[in-house]
């Protein structure tokens, strides 16, 4: 799917800000295209971005209002359908990230056919894809893997993105979830396409390209996580990556969401990753460490990052607290 840009960032009646972390990530990627925020009463969140009202944004040329609030079950109330159609009414699309889909609700649905307006159920892709091929593609892609699940996979192949453009790198950010399709403006939820097509969806929103462009998959999940490794195997076969950044959180005693399930070590976490990329490409290899060290002081997140990279031989960063010219020192050079 391909969004219209620019967005109005509608967080609804959002109870607080993380409620708003969706849309809250959209805003600090993409700033240039959200032009305003759309709150109803009884909203607690902000996004630091100027109030508008449905009429403000036509008239400045919003082209789609992103739904970027999550509220519990993932419905769409009667308030927010209102406001949903009347923004059809005004020329604009409706693009969201919730379970519920948008065309389930009868009054948006026949207001996106009388005003011929186009409706992005993020979660939930509508065309189809092939199964993998497997075939070697041209150019070079990155794929961020890791040891758990919600580590920082996207910010970190964002911040990858950011760094490569300010060096004039060929270089494109490949969305493989809702936030990040809200930020590329196009790509697939793969969590949401049919096994037997993950690998081959990934082929397709990262193909061929010229020999110095750079394709950065966003990743999901982990291979050593029960409940999310087979979209993470997908990933990585369809991705077909020359390089992988390992991303990790120091000091998680379990997997998210699974108190019986431990964290591999990185040595097991890099073998597996690169043995099971290397069906595809067989000189796929970790090149570097992204690390979310925000529950460590300043002076424990510099031993850690510096042990680790002293340990393997290779860049830690964490894209926050040090950004990551480290590593894209090393993708510049491969």
């Amino acid at each position: 799917m391909s969004l219209r840009t620019p967005y109005l960032m509608f967080i609804g009646d959002a109870a607080d800000q993380l409620a708003a972390k969706t849309a809250q990530g959209v805003v600090h990627w993409r700033p240039e295209w959200c032009l305003g925020q759309l709150r109803l009463e009884g909203c607690n969140a902000d996004l630091g971005i100027p109030d508008m009202t449905l009429e403000d944004a036509a008239a400045a040329g919003v082209k789609t209002l992103v739904v970027g609030v999550a509220n519990r079950g993932g419905v769409i109330s009667e308030s927010w359908s209102a406001t949903l159609v009347r923004a059809m009414e005004l020329g604009m699309d409706i693009a969201s990230g919730l379970h519920t889909r948008l065309g389930d609700v009868h009054a948006i649905s026949d207001a996106a056919e009388i005003h011929s307006r186009a409706l992005y159920d993020l979660r939930h892709p509508t065309r189809s894809f092939p199964v993998a091929s497997g075939v070697r593609r041209t150019g070079k892609r990155m794929l961020a893997v890791g040891t758990d699940c919600s580590l920082g996979k996207m910010f970190t192949a964002l911040a990858v993105w950011k760094e490569m453009e300010g060096r004039g790198m060929n270089v494109d950010f490949r969305a493989t979830g809702q936030t990040g399709i809200f930020i590329a403006g196009d790509g697939v939820s793969v969590d949401a396409v049919v096994a037997d097509f993950i690998s081959g969806s990934v082929e397709t929103i990262a193909p061929d390209h010229d020999a110095d462009h750079w394709d950065l998959i966003e990743g999901q999940g982990s291979l050593f996580h029960p409940s999310f490794a087979g979209v993470s195997l997908g990933l990585l076969h369809g991705a077909q990556a020359d390089a992988l950044i390992m991303c990790h959180e120091p000091g998680r005693d379990h997997m998210r969401g699974i108190p019986h399930q431990p964290l591999p070590s990185l040595e097991d976490c890099i073998a597996l990753n690169e043995s099971c990329a290397r069906l595809t490409n067989p000189d796929a290899k970790v090149v570097g460490f992204a690390f979310n060290t925000s529950k460590m002081s300043d002076t424990e997140a510099e031993a850690c990052l510096k042990e680790t990279s002293d340990t393997f031989g290779m860049p830690a960063v964490d894209p926050v607290r040090t950004g990551v010219a480290a590593i894209v020192d090393v993708l510049e050079k491969m």
